[in-house]
């Protein structure tokens, strides 16, 4: 059997397609996995993710790769998903979360509140840029597009005092840097899903589905699935400044939750213990708890 994975064509998205292949192949050493990689809508501009409609944009390609027959699977950042995807697809599979913190980077690794008034941060998240304004409203936000390592390039020459990138992916490529500072998660909440890799396939495909039961890991499933399912309530998306995490400690579930305006002037932050049989009810009512404070407004502000 062959089962044909769709990735885009980066250098962090390549590593987490061989990570899944290695993954289907220690399982099923009869099973051929071929890379089909491709270039999405999103790739094709360097114009800021808000004016071209999110990060969705990455995975309408893929999507429509499974839909066309052209793959069996695609493989994501998962929080580049969007957490309400198109019924006939399933996210079939997701494995251990690598670490969802976000990491700040600069030419001498200052912290947030090092930097001098007017200093200028390059990330094109609405939720990191509602997180760093609601602490220090008198930075500059300057959107950045690229891979990680273009965008490291563009602190190096110049177009920003600071950057902020995602912990994992500095991890699963390998790079090492001492100008480094990691937010703390009351500093800096991550998105929902961050960290997590995560495998999208058609729900028609019960044999591929059978397969990726086979290598979930369904515990982590489980927080992976409330986090998007909180972001999902408040009708958010990757341009909404929501940030949420699920984390496993001592037999029981910590949720913290965070919802703030665009410009970071107001937040609602809330946290609750929970456990995997009351995790989706859970979810439900911390979500049902932000709404009644107009979170689904405030993220709109």
């Amino acid at each position: 059997m062959k089962i044909k994975l769709a990735t885009r064509q980066s250098e962090l998205a390549l590593f987490q397609a061989n990570y899944v292949m290695n993954k289907i192949q220690t399982h099923h050493s009869d099973v051929e996995v071929e890379l089909v990689p491709m270039s999405s809508d999103g790739d094709q501009t360097d114009k800021p993710l808000y004016e071209i409609g999110g990060k969705g944009l990455f995975v309408t390609k893929l999507e429509s790769a499974l839909e066309n027959g052209e793959a069996d699977i695609a493989v994501h950042s998962l929080k580049d998903v969007p957490a309400k995807i198109d019924m006939k697809y399933s996210i079939a599979a997701v494995f251990k979360r690598e670490d969802p913190s976000d990491i700040l980077l600069s030419i001498n690794g200052s912290s947030l509140v090092d930097f001098p008034a007017n200093s200028s941060i390059g990330t094109s998240s609405p939720r990191r840029k509602a997180q760093i304004l609601r602490k220090r409203a008198d930075l500059n936000i300057i959107p950045v597009r690229g891979n990680i390592a273009t965008r490291i390039r563009k602190l190096h020459e110049g177009h920003f005092d600071g950057l902020i990138v995602a912990k994992a992916a500095l991890n699963r490529l390998n790079i090492e840097l001492t100008n480094a500072y990691e937010f703390s998660m009351q500093e800096m909440l991550p998105a929902a899903s961050q960290g997590f890799i995560g495998v999208e396939c058609l729900k028609s495909n019960k044999k591929i589905i059978s397969i990726m039961n086979s290598i979930n890991n369904s515990s982590e499933m489980a927080l992976a699935n409330a986090e998007r399912e909180f972001v999902a309530s408040l009708n958010g998306s990757c341009l909404s400044p929501i940030a949420i995490i699920c984390k496993e400690e001592a037999h029981a579930i910590n949720i913290s939750a965070k919802v703030l305006s665009q410009n970071g002037q107001k937040e609602i932050y809330k946290e609750i213990k929970s456990n995997h049989e009351n995790l989706t009810k859970d979810i439900h009512s911390l979500a049902v708890d932000f709404i009644s404070n107009d979170a689904h407004l405030i993220i709109l502000e």
